[in-house]
């Protein structure tokens, strides 16, 4: 049996570190209590080599990680008191194609 992907939807921009971190804890909560799903956080990896301050570059890590939202069963928002414009716009398109938030 295949495992549920877990988008997860928290800000990058602003405390940028600390919102990496803070996703890295996300995913490491599904991980851990969550045994048929697998986190899915793009901000985590594409962060590895794309610039969010570079616009081009955050343009890129956007666009990815809609194509892997599109592959995902689910999308959790996390702080969504205050969502970023990115996370704003992943929650729209899950919306738009189904994908239950």
């Amino acid at each position: 049996m295949s495992k549920k992907l877990i988008y997860i939807c928290s800000p990058l921009r602003g405390d940028y570190e600390r919102n990496i971190e803070n996703a890295e804890t996300y995913c490491r909560l599904v991980m851990k209590y969550i045994p048929n799903a697998l986190p899915i956080a793009p901000h985590i990896y594409f962060t590895r080599f794309l610039h969010d301050t570079d616009e081009e570059e955050r343009r890129l890590g956007m666009a990815a990680g809609i194509e892997l939202l599109d592959k995902c069963d689910e999308l959790w928002a996390f702080d969504i008191n205050q969502p970023s414009e990115g996370m704003r716009a992943e929650i729209e398109h899950a919306k738009e194609r189904g994908i239950p938030v």
